[in-house]
């Protein structure tokens, strides 16, 4: 294991970087954006994905449905990153992540293509979710193929610096995706592009998928596996000795507890449960929720170089440490500060008229209805419904009898609806929902949030909140794709470093936005969702600080 070897430098790793190696990593970062943007697509139009292929449940589980199928590509990830960590490992670096690119991008193209549910019904959600599952396993062998080749390039003491272009890939691949989304939006309109010009991002990345496979045919392997492979050390099992060998695997168990799991809860924080946040509890309109983030990445994104270039003087691990304990502090007052900012009149009614739903915990339920099979019949049920369709933020207490829901000083009694005959329970809803909608108007409750002017002092605020929370991405972000490299040797580097980083980011980060959104259906209140983050990059942080050892110093090329 690399740890164990003392701080050895490889002659040729003193060398400055020729301008054929600057090229090759130029050529590895682009392919690698044009990757992820393919992966986010899906995840910045997860409310319109649902509406098309999950229109048979209702509109909550629509919006959380759509977010597990695009949890389904993060779940698969861990595999795809077995799979193809073998590969690199055994045949080499180039050829496994030119397969990978092949898959996304062919994957990404038939989702424009898709019928929707109306269209065929049942077998659309499903061929959409194999479709995010094959995705889901392409980017589980690009990542650490993508990492370890530039690494592997880079001269010894500027790996972080050289690294750090990796680690902007995701972020690039996420504006690049929203800026294409937001050209659409703006020239079909929201209505044409809702019902079809959706698909269009989709079909545009054959284009980019044509310049990613020219862009990998024109690379060179990596010479630290060329190397390897030449005196005929590469690895035979290395998904055995990755794993089934104690000394490795006690290393991939701490760069994912003490490493990749509060990196990715961070990550998907600052970069995506943001704009689930924004549009769903704040209600913002999502053309600017689009832009307000877009401005956020272009801001913060330099930042991954910063920290990835200081990361090669101070180490690997502060940094890392540093923007686990930031962010578990400062995230509960940096989204009540975004919630003032962006819906002071939501801010100010919460404040001045608190909404508390009173009901019998019993005849209360998971308020979770994936298949749209559960129907939800008792009056806590019903009137928790009501509520999170109108994004309100309220507080359980227990109560007796039927469910009440006190708005200001307003006492409105909810409804059982078993039993009741279908008109009357229709009835019923009609007269349960106006009082509940008219209360909250009554007490000052926005339907909406207020338009955002552009460049305002409003858009600039909200703007330096979501950068704030963008650099503590760039602090977990930044330095991590160097130290999983140097935690490993080079024949099992490329399988055990994608394991820790895709079990990380693929299940605990790629769960959080339905996650989050589950617990703030379930609790009532629209910040609960932050304790998903905080707990695990908190674990993190004690983890990492007392068992994870810097890497800074450590030869790559090493073998054993």
């Amino acid at each position: 294991m690399a740890t164990n070897t003392a701080a050895r430098l490889a002659p040729s790793s003193k060398r400055p970087m020729t301008a054929e190696e600057k090229k090759v990593i130029f050529a590895s970062s682009l392919g690698t954006v044009f990757e992820w943007y393919d992966f986010y697509l899906y995840g910045t139009l997860a409310a319109i994905i649902g509406k098309q292929f999950f229109s048979n449940l209702d509109p909550a589980s629509q919006t959380i449905f759509a977010l597990l199928a695009f949890a389904a590509g993060f779940i698969v990830r861990p595999f795809g990153a077995i799979f193809f960590g073998r590969l690199g490992d055994m045949i080499g670096r180039k050829y496994t992540f030119l397969v990978t690119i092949l898959i996304m991008g062919l994957s990404t193209f038939i989702v424009g293509v898709l019928p929707n549910y109306a269209a065929i019904g049942v077998a659309a959600p499903v061929i959409l979710i194999g479709l995010r599952m094959l995705q889901g396993l392409a980017l589980g062998g690009e990542y650490g193929g993508a990492a370890t080749y530039v690494a592997e390039h880079a001269p010894h003491g500027k790996r972080g610096a050289f690294t750090a272009w990796i680690q902007t890939t995701a972020t690039l691949g996420l504006a690049l995706s929203l800026v294409v989304i937001l050209g659409t939006r703006t020239a079909l309109g929201e209505e044409a592009f809702a019902d079809w010009g959706w698909r269009i991002p989709f079909l545009g990345s054959l284009i980019l998928l044509a310049i990613s496979v020219w862009i990998r045919l024109s690379m060179n392997e990596s010479p630290a596996f060329k190397k390897m492979k030449e005196e005929g050390k590469t690895s035979k099992a290395p998904l055995t000795e990755s794993f089934g060998e104690w000394k490795n695997l006690k290393i991939v168990i701490l760069a994912l507890v003490g490493l990749t799991m509060g990196q990715a809860v961070v990550w998907y924080t600052g970069q995506f449960y943001t704009q689930f946040f924004l549009t769903g509890s704040l209600k913002v309109d999502p053309a600017t929720t689009n832009i307000l983030v877009f401005a956020s990445l272009l801001i913060g994104t330099p930042f991954f170089l910063v920290f990835g270039s200081l990361s090669d003087k101070i180490g690997r691990k502060p940094i890392i440490m540093a923007g686990c304990l930031i962010a578990a502090l400062a995230y509960f007052p940096i989204f009540k500060a975004l919630t003032q900012a962006a819906n002071p009149e939501l801010a100010a009614a919460q404040a001045s008229s608190k909404v508390t739903l009173a009901s019998d915990p019993n005849e209360c339920s998971f308020q979770f209805n994936p298949t749209g099979v559960a129907k939800f019949t008792s009056s806590c049920d019903i009137a928790k419904q009501v509520l999170a369709a109108n994004s309100v933020s309220y507080e359980d207490v227990v109560g007796t009898g039927a469910a009440k829901v006190t708005i200001g000083d307003k006492v409105i009694e909810s409804y059982a609806s078993k039993g009741l005959p279908a008109d009357e329970a229709k009835k019923k809803d009609g007269e349960f929902k106006k009082a509940v909608t008219g209360a909250l108007k009554e007490a000052g409750y926005p339907a909406k949030a207020k338009p955002i002017a552009f460049m305002s002092g409003q858009w600039w605020t909200i703007v330096g909140l979501l950068s704030i929370m963008v650099i503590f991405v760039t602090m977990v972000y930044g330095p991590i794709a160097a130290m999983l490299v140097e935690m490993f040797p080079t024949r099992i580097r490329y399988t055990s470093m994608s394991l820790p980083y895709h079990i990380g980011n693929g299940w605990f980060g790629g769960l959080l936005p339905a996650t989050a959104i589950a617990i703030v259906a379930q609790t009532g209140n629209m910040y609960n969702g932050l304790w998903y983050p905080i707990i695990f990059a908190s674990i993190t942080f004690v983890i990492g600080m007392l068992f994870v050892k810097e890497t800074k110093d450590i030869d790559i090329y090493a073998n054993d």
